[in-house]
């Protein structure tokens, strides 16, 4: 069974809560690479501050203070001991903790991480300590078995696999009930030495996917990350075990393409860099932020494995690194503002503990004991029942009786009391049953009689009630049950389309029209039934002439033109707003007409918008028809 120890159960030394310790490490300056000899842009000022020049204002500096700044002539054995070395014990007590590298490319990032022979990086000086201080538990007996293994993958394009093994596929990322990250299928490989370690990670190495840009010989395009797990184990009872992680990752840089000349599946790599980078920076300004919102672990595969170690419950280091050179000023300054950001995440450590169950010496019992014996705690409850009736009742005296009759009265008493309980229970619960079987017939039966006096009742009522109800219900009404045959009868076919044609017409009635009154009745019944006609003859579509001759002779020309005008202004003057106003001009044919002024000048007259693009001659009727008609009616 998995549980969470508080931090402050845990060994001395240990704090509630650990906040994300920054290092900052400045690549040496290189002249061969400075063709306009500008020189550095970047200064230590001391142990934990720098400075980099103001790119808005030459003559000033932006000053960054971090928890350790390592400079131009720092070695690997000081980076290790002052960043790295005092996270390592806790990975022996349970805990977890991770160390990554982040930059732009060419940065010194991969060198930083892995090293040389001569030089070895983070990561082999990290394992040689974590087998140091396992070795020194070892020998000081304190109980307790340790086990090393490890694991290695790489990121590519959003894909997780596994360097261990080069030909397995994608691999998924899940969680488990306890929200730890895992990965199935992936390659655990257990280590006894740091020269069973070597003989692992450097082959594993070799498969990392890397290619040559402009700014790097050897860019890395992929994320790695290397899983080193030691697991404690207590050699007596209670039977506990504490599992502790090491994340070692050296993240991709990213990469600006216009700089490193990536083309083909080089751009492709770098956009799937940049994208988990972008992701990364959004999950710390999440954290930093504070306020309980969502976090996007899940946008991305590198967010979703670093989980743990930002704003998780690991002991984190975040290893910046930067060059000096001004061609990546950009990149070291959006660089040192992420580090800035990282510095404030605060993590909340555990011990992951689990507590094995202790195993049973006579091994588990068959299915036909059990049946028969019951469960184990059924049997000592039993018998506690009869040690208490042995001291509760005295035995019977018999004066003229042998012993073995009295013992066998005292088995009999025994036995019953043995079945007493559960027997007892059973037999009063079949009891029970019974009587309210019984009872519930009888109420059943009651319930029967009930109904048929009610129905005997209800039908005397029903004949002495009958002339009274046939003078007070008497209607010329259909019954209600008809109205479904009547809505079903083809009454509704009848002329639908007069609503619809009156409806069309019906704005002329607020026009300024030159007719009497009576006459404009005349003529509108004359018109729905040219109208009607036409409709039916044409296939229900009105040809543009007809519909112009039947409105347009019917209006004011003065009015006519006027509107005309109007419509004509606001297509040469009007705004995108304005033009979307018009009646059946939307979004997309107003910026066509935008376009076509700018191009051709003004229109002439209002058929020029015939000359639009998708404006036929029966769309323009429509669009003269519903401009005029909704200019007169306001």
């Amino acid at each position: 069974m998995a549980q969470r120890v508080a931090v402050s159960e845990a060994p001395a030394g240990s704090r509630r809560t650990s906040r994300v310790r920054v290092a900052v490490r400045l690549r040496p300056y290189m002249d061969t690479q400075d063709d306009k000899g500008e020189g550095p842009c970047v200064r230590g000022l001391g142990p934990q501050k720098l400075e980099i020049i103001n790119w808005r204002n030459a003559t000033e500096t932006l000053q960054y203070q971090f928890d350790v700044f390592h400079g131009e002539e720092t070695t690997q054995q000081e980076v290790f001991l002052t960043s790295v070395k005092p996270i390592l014990p806790h990975i022996l007590n349970g805990q977890n903790a991770s160390v990554f590298a982040y930059g732009p490319t060419g940065a010194g990032k991969t060198h930083t991480m892995f090293g040389s022979q001569e030089e070895p990086g983070v990561i082999p000086r990290a394992v040689r300590e974590v087998f140091n201080l396992v070795g020194a538990q070892e020998k000081s007996q304190d109980g307790w078995e340790y086990s090393v293994g490890m694991s290695y993958l790489e990121i590519y394009n959003e894909k997780v696999l596994d360097l261990l093994s080069p030909g397995s596929q994608d691999l998924p990322i899940r969680e488990d009930k306890d929200r730890n990250i895992l990965i199935p299928g992936l390659t655990h490989t257990p280590l006894s030495s740091f020269a069973d370690f070597d003989t692992h990670f450097i082959p594993a190495s070799l498969n990392r996917t890397t290619a040559s840009t402009k700014l790097n010989q050897r860019s890395s395009r992929s994320h790695a990350i290397l899983l080193i797990k030691v697991v404690k184990s207590r050699c007596g009872p209670p039977h506990r075990q504490q599992t502790g992680k090491l994340y070692l990752v050296d993240l991709a840089g990213s990469e600006d393409n216009r700089r490193t000349g990536n083309q083909g599946i080089r751009l492709k790599e770098s956009g799937a860099i940049n994208l988990s980078l972008f992701t990364l920076s959004k999950v710390v300004d999440a954290l930093n932020t504070g306020a309980g919102g969502r976090v996007p672990y899940r946008d991305s595969k590198l967010t979703r494995l670093l989980q743990d170690s930002l704003g998780g419950s690991a002991h984190s280091v975040m290893i910046t690194n930067i060059a000096p050179d001004y061609r990546y000023y950009f990149d070291t300054f959006s660089a040192l503002n992420f580090a800035a950001k990282s510095k404030q995440i605060v993590n909340r450590p555990f011990v992951k503990e689990t507590v094995l169950a202790p195993t049973i010496a006579h091994g588990k019992r068959s299915r036909e004991e059990r049946e028969a014996g019951g469960s184990v705690e059924l049997q000592n409850k039993r018998s506690k029942e009869v040690k208490k009736a042995e001291q509760s009742s005295p035995p019977p005296v018999h004066p003229h009786g042998s012993p073995d009759s009295s013992v066998l009265e005292r088995l009999l008493a025994l036995e019953k009391m043995m079945m007493g309980s559960a027997e007892r229970e059973r037999l009063n619960l079949l009891k029970t049953v019974a009587q309210s079987r019984k009872e519930i017939q009888m109420l059943k039966e009651k319930q029967k009689e009930l109904e048929d006096k009610a129905k005997m009742f209800n039908k005397s009522e029903d004949t002495e009630k009958e002339p009274e109800d046939a003078l007070l219900f008497k209607t010329d009404l259909p019954p209600l049950h008809r109205k479904q045959s009547t809505a079903a009868r083809p009454r509704k076919q009848q002329a639908v389309v007069t609503p619809l044609q009156v409806s069309q017409v019906q704005p002329l009635q607020q026009c300024a029209l030159v007719c009497k009154p009576s006459q404009l009745l005349d003529k509108k019944k004359k018109r729905v039934q040219t109208e009607v006609g036409e409709g039916k003859e044409n296939g229900g579509v009105d040809p543009p002439s007809a519909v112009d001759v039947s409105w347009e002779s019917h209006l004011d020309s003065a009015l006519l033109e006027q509107s005309r005008k109007k419509i004509l202004q606001t297509l040469n003057s009007g705004s995108l707003k304005e033009l979307k106003s018009l009646q059946l001009i939307g979004d997309k044919k107003a910026k066509l007409i935008m376009g076509w002024r700018e191009f051709h000048g003004d229109f002439t007259q209002v058929e020029d918008l015939k000359k639009i693009e998708g404006v036929t001659a029966k769309r323009f009727s429509s669009f003269i028809k519903a401009n005029i008609l909704s200019s007169m009616g306001k």
